[in-house]
Formats: C-alpha cells, sequence, structure tokens
C-alpha cells in the first residue's frame, strides 16, 4: 500500500522531507545553462535532477516533480520529466508527480491511466473542484495497483482563500473537501493509520492546518508552502500527529538552488541546504510530538 511504504521511508530516513524537481533553466549551474542553450535541453534537465538527487537521497523521503517545468520545452522536456522519475526510482525513493489534473470521468482516466498505470510514479495531485467523478478514475489505480493520490484541500497560495475560505453550510469549503477525501479514502487505510488517498495542506495557513490535522485523523498530507512561499517548519509541524506521522513536506527552491547564495560546489550546497530542512523538520516535530 502507498501510504505505508511512504510512511517506512520517512520513518527509515528519519525525515519528512520530499525535495522538488523543479527545473528552471535560467538558474542551473552555468555549464548546465550552456548546455541547454545549444540545443540540449534534455540533457541539462536530467542531468541537473540527478545531481540534484545524488545530493539529497540519503536526507529525503520522495521527490515531487511539478509538470510544468517540464511541459515548458515539449517533447523534450517531458522526455527528461520520465527519465528524472526513472532515475529517482532506480535510487529507491518515492515519486510524486504534481500534475494537479482534473476532468470528466473519461477524460480523467485518460490522466490516470498515463500517469499512474503506464508511468513509474507512485502517487500524483489531484484537483477536486469538478466533483467527486473527476477523481474516482484515479481510486482504480490507488485500489488495484497500490497508487496514491493528493487531493487538493488547503492550498498554499495566498488566494486560495478566494474559493477555499467560502462558507458552505457553516462549514469552510476546504473542509467540506476534507469530508469527501475521508469517505474516499476510507478503504485504503493502511496498518500506521493513514490512508493512500491524502491531501495537499498548504504550511502557509498554520491555524488552518492544525484544525485539519485535529479533523482528519486517516489522511496523510502532502504539505507545500515550506521555504520560498514563506511557510517555516515551526508552521509545517502542525501537520503531523501525536507520533510524528501523517505528513510529507516538500521544498523545492530554498534547496535545489541553494548554490545561487553560496560560493561552494553547486551540488554541495544543495546538499548543505537539504540537511538544514531535514534538520530542522525534525527538531520541530519532535518538540511538537513532545509538548503534545
Amino acid at each position: 500500500m502507498f501510504v505505508d511504504r511512504l510512511i517506512e521511508q520517512i520513518l527509515e530516513k528519519e525525515s519528512p522531507l520530499c525535495v522538488g524537481l523543479d527545473p528552471r533553466i535560467n538558474r542551473f549551474p552555468p555549464y548546465l545553462q550552456q548546455m541547454a542553450e545549444s540545443g540540449h535541453i534534455r540533457e541539462a534537465i536530467v542531468e541537473f535532477n540527478k545531481n540534484v538527487i545524488n545530493s539529497t537521497k540519503d536526507l529525503s523521503a520522495a521527490v515531487k516533480l511539478q509538470i510544468a517545468f517540464y511541459e515548458l520545452h515539449g517533447a523534450e522536456g517531458i522526455s527528461a520529466f520520465s527519465e528524472s522519475i526513472e532515475y529517482a526510482k532506480e535510487n529507491d525513493l518515492i515519486v510524486i508527480a504534481d500534475i494537479k489534473r482534473s476532468d470528466i470521468g473519461d477524460v480523467a482516466e485518460m490522466y490516470a491511466k498515463r500517469y499512474l498505470g503506464e508511468l513509474p510514479i507512485d502517487a500524483v495531485t489531484v484537483n477536486p473542484y469538478m466533483g467527486r467523478d473527476t477523481i474516482y478514475p484515479f481510486l482504480k489505480y490507488v485500489d488495484k495497483n497500490g497508487k496514491g493520490i493528493f487531493v487538493l484541500m488547503k492550498t498554499s497560495n495566498a488566494s486560495s482563500k478566494d474559493l477555499q475560505d467560502i462558507s458552505v453550510q457553516g462549514k469552510p469549503l476546504y473542509e467540506k473537501v476534507g469530508g469527501i477525501i475521508e469517505e474516499m479514502g476510507k478503504d485504503y487505510i493502511g496498518k500506521y493509520g493513514f490512508s493512500s488517498v491524502g491531501a495537499v495542506v498548504g504550511a502557509t495557513f498554520p491555524e488552518e492546518l492544525k484544525k485539519i490535522r485535529s479533523t482528519f485523523t486517516t489522511i496523510f498530507f502532502l504539505i507545500p508552502g515550506f521555504g520560498a512561499q514563506g511557510g517555516s517548519a515551526k508552521d509545517a509541524k502542525y501537520g503531523f500527529d501525536k507520533n510524528g506521522r501523517g505528513a510529507l513536506v516538500n521544498s523545492s527552491r530554498n534547496i535545489i538552488y541553494a548554490f545561487e547564495q553560496s560560493n561552494s560546489n553547486p551540488w554541495e550546497a544543495i546538499r548543505d541546504a537539504a540537511v538544514s530542512a531535514r534538520n530542522t523538520l525534525r527538531e520541530e516535530t519532535l518538540k511538537y510530538v513532545a509538548v503534545d
């Protein structure tokens, strides 16, 4: 079961960190920028991602690839996406594809088949705001293939409140969505008490995160917003339960472009940033559990 594999990775590495592989070519080390500019975009992206993975694989439980950064470069980017996934799996990492797909049933089925049926991806993000039938095709792969999904509940962007905080029958919309996620995930609860049907809940709204954790005890959280978006480890800790479990915290820019603020080797700077992120998350989570 996906959620059990993920939790066991976190426990083995003593790290709830997920590293986001979001390649921005204009921020690559100069030699990789030159490689891309000479027409070798796929090679440059794959080389960058491989080095990030090599630098952080013992510090993180998972990697998350945001599809937009690959689609931008057409066929070359999509090829780099697939190669990067394969390399992450070769290094025994959990792979999450951040695709946020949503559409009517037969179209959603095509998305689900591609990302959870054909590629060696462990989990994807999905958007529930078109309704339940847009999620059902992905559930088939949770059920039959041991995959996972993370459904958007309370996202990390500031304007998420424009829609997600609207009151519906006395509750914010994101809480109503949480109820749907909980219901859909009840048949996929693993040995640690969490479901393979998880939710995306941002670290940038700590009070909401704390409330959501206490309300939805079986939902595993993917927590974005840690780092460059302003969320701290002190905020992200509220996504964890009293045992220090139940969440995976993603960091992208603060780790993979750490060398921009350093004179050291790019890959050493990335590793140092990942060590710092892991240690900070570990420390804050342990403090929180001890207090709780």
